[in-house]
């Protein structure tokens, strides 16, 4: 487990959103990369707000980025009827196994009960584990983009 993680606002760390940019590219080639219908700069550069959905968070350990996830108010297009969604949610691969996810995902749903929000969803093809250790429940399993993807949801307490 990773100690000392700081988690801040996308917003408090512009400097950061370039190298950002770059990982999505690599991450998600089919959606981020040349030909693909993302735009990675654009969409990180909307996480960058604090006001309202969406929000981006990063996560730094001793000084080094390693972490960043979004709270979006939609993701699934089938899915409009529910949010807000956890999303974007992406560990330097170095950083990976660490627990710097969970960070991340708690901070996400801390995110979504300052701006007052009662649930938290996610869609994911890859994180089940993470969300099952960290108390959410599955929903539904859909295919999303010719894809199997698993719809998870997260009851908070909203302040």
């Amino acid at each position: 487990m990773i100690q000392n993680l700081h988690i801040a606002p996308l917003a408090n760390h512009p400097e950061v959103l370039s190298e950002l940019r770059e990982w999505f590219e690599i991450e998600w080639p089919e959606y981020y990369g040349k030909g693909g219908p993302g735009n990675a700069q654009a969409d990180l550069a909307a996480f960058a707000r604090t006001d309202r959905l969406p929000v981006g968070i990063v996560a730094f350990h001793q000084g080094e980025l390693c972490g960043v996830a979004a709270l979006k108010s939609e993701s699934i297009a089938s899915h409009r009827h529910l949010s807000p969604w956890a999303a974007a949610g992406l560990v330097k691969a170095s950083k990976r196994g660490g627990g710097v996810g969970a960070q991340l995902l708690r901070a996400l749903e801390q995110e979504a009960e300052r701006l007052g929000f009662g649930f938290i969803y996610c869609g994911t093809a890859t994180s089940q584990s993470l969300l099952q250790r960290n108390g959410w429940e599955l929903l539904e399993q859909i295919e999303h983009q010719g894809h199997p993807l698993a719809v998870f949801r997260k009851q908070l307490n909203p302040h």
